[in-house]
């Protein structure tokens, strides 16, 4: 049975530079601070920025996308998570030390990303056009997609937990692309905030489609993000 978590959307803050210039309110305890920056209005401010602030590999992983709007979402989404940690810390963008923990599934090092020696928590998600940023004071994932093409959604519910495809298949046909991207949102929202990301079996877990909410799951606080029409999002953070 799945009990539906009753917990309101959030709403991020819009990212404009004007809130790099000032240290940010610190995330309150057991709630993330989410911040959702549009890649067209921010790409003048970040392109200037990039080749000094982000360090070899990031870099390198831009140049390797692509699509022009794909290394324009990557830059945007690191210069402002880079700007972000720094006014936070109390740093310099460019010296802030970004590394992976190791996954819980493989012991490889790319689990959640993290500031070495620092308490403050973070993850990053883009989709094309929008950048979704979170810090919280304990584990946190955040996810932001499109809206999938309707003719995409079956061959994906294989994978889901056995719930979750039943709710799918149940679903209206003009309304499935929308609960497929709810559902998904949250899993991977979670997903990332154990640190997994799709290294876990998408099986396992029950998140569930409802448009009143995700499924309550144990030791998580799972909430949905409103990002405006033709997107969703979702953010899940890990109980003191």
């Amino acid at each position: 049975m799945c009990l539906l978590s009753a917990r309101p959307v959030l709403r991020p803050e819009r990212l404009t530079p004007a809130a790099w210039a000032r240290p940010p309110e610190p995330p309150r305890p057991g709630r993330p601070r989410l911040w959702l920056a549009r890649v067209e209005d921010l790409r003048g401010a970040v392109t200037p920025l990039a080749g000094t602030l982000l360090d070899s590999r990031e870099r390198a992983r831009a140049a390797a996308l692509h699509r022009v709007p794909d290394q324009d979402g990557y830059r945007v989404a690191h210069v402002c998570l880079r700007m972000l940690l720094g006014a936070y810390l109390g740093l310099q963008p460019s010296d802030v030390t970004l590394v992976r923990q190791s996954c819980p599934v493989c012991r490889a090092p790319h689990g959640r990303p993290d500031v070495p020696g620092v308490p403050l928590c973070f993850s990053v998600s883009r989709t094309d056009g929008f950048c979704l940023l979170a810090f919280a004071d304990t584990a946190v994932g955040a996810d932001i997609e499109r809206l999938p093409a309707s003719d995409v959604v079956p061959g994906l519910t294989a994978t889901l937990h056995p719930r979750e495809a039943a709710e799918l298949a149940a679903c209206p046909p003009d309304r499935r692309a929308a609960a497929f991207a709810r559902l998904w949102t949250r899993k991977e929202a979670y997903l990332k905030g154990l640190g997994t990301g799709l290294g876990r079996d998408l099986r396992l877990d029950h998140l569930g489609s409802s448009a009143r909410g995700p499924c309550r799951v144990p030791g998580w606080s799972i909430d949905d993000v409103a990002v405006g029409r033709g997107c969703a999002a979702a953010v899940a953070v890990a109980a003191q």
